[in-house]
């Protein structure tokens, strides 16, 4: 009888030793929190040298850590948090796709995104997602998707209850209209983006990924906007407002502001000044590459400038300069 005791004990002890000793590593806040920090980084490098092979597949790499985390998840809370980290993860390098104008990669990274952050219950993951797909289809030409991916990034939750969302959202929009030629729906976006942004809390704490959002970056919206639905000369002038505020550490940023300045100017026929800005964001993105989508803002400057004045001499001076770059980057 003890000796059957003594092996039910022994049986019972080996039960309850073996699993503890060969149990995987558990996964707490603290993983949630150094992924999270690692897409900080991140999305300083983008805001400083824009979309880029390196920046994407860093970006793919933490989404599938978050993801291989996912699984050892202590609890359902934290699993879903990875879940959550993941999706920024991927939306992050679908950016990146965007801006470096690598479509196709950008469509199908999307897609992943808007899967993981159902999964991880994530609001502005979503939120952010459907902002980059407006932006997609505005490259790919097609408005009207455009205009529709925008009224979703509008009906997100975040943008809903936020008024910092619900102004991007609305700017967003704006764009999309303004790319439509719809003059009035691209003003009353504008109007409605300015209201929000009103009412926003600057301080309140925010992702990484939308601190570049503010009033600086709504008038370099609403200079897009303006120029599109033919008011240079308010293009010009929302420009310089952006201009005197976007922070420095958003390089890419205020160089694209400098292209959509320069277009503003040379579409009112200042032809001389308009190549003098331009020609500042070679010195801006001095010691990066140019991304894809400034390359291609740089192209559209270049056609409406031969177009409007092909015999001017600064006009061809400053070609010889954009192939040089171009051939260069």
């Amino acid at each position: 009888m003890r000796r059957r005791n003594f092996l039910a004990a022994a049986g019972t002890t080996t039960a309850t030793v073996v699993p503890f000793v060969g149990a995987p590593p558990q996964v707490g806040t603290s993983d949630v929190i150094r992924l999270r920090s690692g897409l900080d980084a991140l999305m300083a490098l983008d805001a400083s040298r824009g979309g880029h092979d390196g920046l994407e597949r860093a970006a793919l790499a933490g989404a599938n850590e978050a993801l291989e985390k996912q699984k050892l998840g202590a609890t359902q809370r934290v699993r879903q948090r990875l879940f959550s980290v993941a999706a920024d993860y991927t939306a992050t390098a679908a950016w990146s796709a965007i801006d470096a104008r690598q479509p196709d990669r950008a469509q199908a990274l999307l897609a992943r995104a808007l899967y993981l952050a159902g999964m991880g219950q994530d609001p502005v993951v979503e939120m952010r997602v459907w902002n980059s797909f407006s932006m997609l289809a505005h490259q790919r030409a097609e408005y009207a998707e455009a205009v529709d991916s925008a009224y979703a990034t509008q009906a997100t939750a975040i943008a809903r209850r936020n008024p910092l969302y619900s102004s991007l959202a609305h700017a967003r929009t704006a764009i999309s209209h303004s790319n439509l030629g719809d003059r009035q729906a691209a003003l009353r976006s504008l109007g409605h983006a300015q209201e929000a942004l009103g009412k926003a809390d600057m301080d309140e704490p925010r992702p990484s990924w939308v601190t570049f959002y503010d009033v600086s970056e709504l008038m370099a919206i609403t200079a897009i906007v303006r120029d599109r639905i033919g008011d240079p000369a308010e293009a010009e002038a929302a420009s310089h407002q952006a201009l005197a505020s976007i922070p420095s550490q958003f390089r890419r940023n205020r160089a694209l502001a400098q292209v959509r300045l320069a277009l503003a100017q040379v579409h009112q026929r200042d032809i001389d000044q308009a190549c003098s800005t331009a020609s500042t964001v070679f010195e801006l993105m001095a010691g990066a590459p140019i991304p894809g989508r400034m390359r291609s803002l740089l192209g559209d400057y270049y056609r409406d400038l031969i177009t409007l004045a092909p015999d001017a001499s600064v006009a061809r001076e400053w070609g010889d300069r954009y192939r040089t770059e171009w051939s260069r980057l």
